[in-house]
Formats: structure tokens, sequence, C-alpha cells
């Protein structure tokens, strides 16, 4: 029960990835202690980043590189990665973690949220453009001058965008959705309803994400609104989820903004759908009583508290609680942000995987090498120069992209596989293997 063009529901950019949150370090044989060097390609979200942070011991310290395909998905990353940040004495952590998950998650934000984004935008912005309002973990500094000055015009869009909004909600969204949702559906957009629920209960629920509630996802497949935690009007455009796609038109190439990300798999996938606390997956008569979202939200309150607790971050004495919650928002500058002992983050230009291998600094450099299903083409034998010898390869494989079959599927994580080895690497067999990501470990010569 196919959809009308199917390719369209993944979208062309990678706003989420298509598979949980996965701590990179324990992923694998053990790796060394110390210094550790992680590079993401094309993750499209920092699920993994917060992940791996969490999971640290005190010992250890991590570099993550980080290169995508886009400057908007770069954008989004450094916005996620600024709210996570956040320390709690300026936000509370059941704040921080509602604004999250609605800027992640959602087509269209409350007005509270709108003004978090737009003084964050500003501070980005200043960020990009001048060098002494650098953060270890929000490092743009080896991004070339033309991608931060891209940087620099996306985050002052995201604030036009806002405050020509907030006169007329949403009508940029509202109709940028329903677009692609009549191009995916074609001439069953009038049975949609049908297509949503065959989506959830025939694919997502038979793939194990029976917490993924039908209210909500049918909501999220509707309207594009996957996190409601607050009474409150959600209809202004959030603007970190629009992009510009380029089509040919009579021969001519048009650039049109709208939503082009995924309108199928759900946002509910990075951080919703797994969890250490068996009780938010007990079950009542065969349903599940907590939902993704409630997941979503313990998981990432979870990652916040553990950031919030990394030696050499600032924390507050007294605890923020939703009583004490501030309505006036207090612009937070990048120094004052939290730091991490032992975490940087830097993006990387976005053609530089091919020339990694070209600079000395980075032979044999990285511990662990992460690639996601969109990205999967791009990897090849120059990767074993830029692998540390005990390095580990994890790759995304396709089985959240929902409109491949149960054949194509397959046929992925084979191409994977043939991929990788001719890549030099070969398949780690022990330890529990999953279906969501395939682990491989340098051939032995």
């Amino acid at each position: 029960m196919s959809a009308g063009r199917a390719s369209e529901g993944a979208g062309c950019i990678t706003w989420w990835g298509f598979s949980p949150a996965r701590d990179l370090l324990h992923i694998g044989p053990e790796r060394c202690e110390g210094d550790i060097n992680v590079l993401l390609v094309g993750s499209g979200d920092p699920r993994h980043i917060l992940k791996t942070i969490a999971g640290l011991q005190d010992k250890q310290s991590v570099h993550i590189w980080v290169i995508e395909n886009s400057m908007e998905v770069v954008a989004r990353q450094l916005l996620l990665l600024y709210l996570a940040l956040i320390p709690q004495d300026s936000m509370g952590i059941n704040e921080k973690t509602e604004v999250f998950l609605e800027v992640f998650g959602n087509a269209e934000i409350r007005s509270q949220t709108e003004e978090v984004l737009q003084r964050v935008a500003s501070q980005l912005s200043l960020s990009v453009t001048e060098t002494m309002a650098v953060h270890g973990c929000l490092n743009t500094t080896l991004l070339k001058f033309k991608e931060r000055d891209e940087l620099d015009r996306i985050f002052k869009s995201w604030i036009q965008t806002q405050s020509s909004s907030s006169e007329h909600p949403a009508p940029v969204m509202a109709k940028a959705w329903d677009y692609r949702v009549r191009q995916h559906l074609g001439t069953r957009y009038d049975s949609k309803k049908g297509c949503f629920d065959w989506d959830l209960t025939m694919k997502l629920h038979e793939k194990g994400c029976g917490v993924i509630n039908r209210q909500q996802y049918m909501r999220w497949r509707e309207q594009g609104l996957a996190f409601e935690m607050r009474e409150g009007i959600y209809q202004i455009t959030n603007p970190s989820l629009l992009s510009s796609r380029v089509f040919s038109q009579k021969g001519d190439k048009v650039a049109i903004r709208g939503y082009w990300g995924d309108i199928v798999s759900s946002p509910y996938l990075s951080f919703g759908i797994e969890t250490d606390d068996k009780s938010l997956l007990k079950t009542q008569n065969g349903q599940h009583i907590k939902t993704a979202q409630d997941i979503s939200f313990a998981n990432l309150q979870g990652l916040f508290q553990s950031l919030s607790s990394r030696r050499g971050c600032p924390t507050t004495s007294q605890p923020y609680t939703d009583a004490e919650e501030d309505t006036s928002i207090r612009t937070v500058s990048i120094k004052d942000l939290m730091y991490p002992n032992g975490i940087s983050v830097t993006f990387l230009p976005l053609d530089s995987l091919h020339k990694l291998p070209e600079k000395q600094k980075y032979s044999q450099f990285f511990n662990t090498i992460y690639f996601s299903a969109s990205f999967v083409h791009q990897l090849g034998p120059m990767m074993r120069q830029i692998a540390a010898p005990d390095a580990v390869l994890v790759v995304e494989l396709a089985k959240y992209i929902l409109d491949l079959n149960k054949e194509q599927e397959a046929g992925f994580a084979k191409k994977v596989e043939d991929i990788a080895l001719e890549a030099g690497f070969e398949p780690w067999h022990e330890g529990t293997s999953d279906d969501v990501h395939a682990v491989f470990i340098q051939q032995r010569k």
C-alpha cells in the first residue's frame, strides 16, 4: 500500500536522523582511554553528540568533528546545541526540554519559543562573524569564510522571518507542509488519514515503535506538529525547518523556499523510541501507557542533566522547577553557555570529507567514524587513511526510511557491507548487533 511519490517522503534535507541517538564510544570494541576523536558525516541533528557526551567518563575527553552537506543543517545543529548548553540558572531543564523539542520537531511553534529562537539566532550570528565569540562546543572557525557568511545570512533570515510572521501567523509553513503531503500522496490525498494510519500501524509499529501514539503521529503527518507539551497556540513558522530547493522550470533553475524534510518517518525516532527506563515502556491492555513524546522528553531531560553535571560546568544551586518558570527570557550570550570539560564540537567545511586524507593532521586520527544512510555513497577507501588503527565505523541503515520495502531495506544493508569492505572495513560480529546500525572495524592485514 504505497503512496503516490514514494521518493518524496524522506525529503531532500535531513532535519533529523532516521535512527535513535547512540553513544558512539560504546559501539563496537572497547576503545582507548583519554582523548577520542569522532567524525560524524551527515548525522542531521545533534542526537549522537548529546548521547555520547552524556556517556563520557570523567577521565575521558572527546572531540567531535561534524560534516554536513548543507549550511542550513549546520545552522540548525548549532541552534540545537546552543539550546542544550544554556545553563540551568538561565533556563530550567523542563523549559529547555520543551523549547528544544518544539524547535526540533514542530513546523510551527509558540510565541515564547519564537522569542528564544530569535535571541539565540542573534547570538549565533555574532558567533560566526566575530572570532572573539568562539565556544568549544560550537566551533565554526574551520569553516570557509563564504560558509560562515552563509550561516550569518541564515541566522538573520530566521530573525526576519519571525518578525514578519508575527503579524501573519504561519501561512508559509502551513502551505509548504500541505504541498509536500499532496506531492507525496498524489491521487490518494483525499484518503490521507488512511495512508497515515497504514504507515504507523503496518510500518512503524511493526518495526517496534509501538510507543509512537496514533493521535500524535496523525497530527504530525497532517500539520507537522510532533510535540505539544503546553496549552498554547502553535501557529508561528519554525524558520529553522525552512530551506531552499532548486527545481528546473522550463530550462531555468529556480530556488523555491519551503519545507523539504521528512514527512513520513517522524522526529520521534531520534529521542523517542528507546529508553533505559523500562517504566516508560509499560503497556496496559496491549497499549503503551507512555508516548514517544513522553520518552523524548524524559530522554532529553536526562541528557541535559548529564551535560549540566559534567565537571567544569556551572550549575545552579537551586534547581529550576516548573513552578518557578520565568516568563521573561533573558539573552544568554556565547560566553554564558556551559562549557563542559573535555568536550569540543567542530564543524568542518561541506566539501572536506575527501580532503581530510590529504592533511597530515588527520592521518590515522579518528577513533570512531559515523555515516548516515544518506551519505553512505561517499564512504570510500580514503577512510582508511584518516581512521585510527582501533577505529570503529558505524553506518546508519534504512530500517526507519518507511518508503522502502523489506527487499529494498535488505538490499541497502548488503550495499553498505559491500561499500565498507571495499573501503577496508569488515563487519564486527562480537557483542550484540542491531538492525538500525551496521558496525565495522578495520580489516586486519
